[in-house]
């Protein structure tokens, strides 16, 4: 029964940190896309000749 405790105590420890790798790749890859965007549109409006 101890070990049956055990091993369910490291796969939720695990699942934890793979929740948590999961966020912050999440989140660099909305940072990386957001910041593309935003090079995007400013090389974008460089490029259009003022009127």
């Amino acid at each position: 029964m101890n070990n049956i405790v055990e091993f369910g105590r490291m796969f939720l420890s695990y699942g934890v940190l793979m929740l948590i790798i999961a966020a912050v790749g999440g989140a660099a890859i909305a940072i990386g896309i957001t910041m593309a965007k935003k090079k995007n549109a400013k090389a974008a409006a460089a490029d259009t000749p003022a009127e």
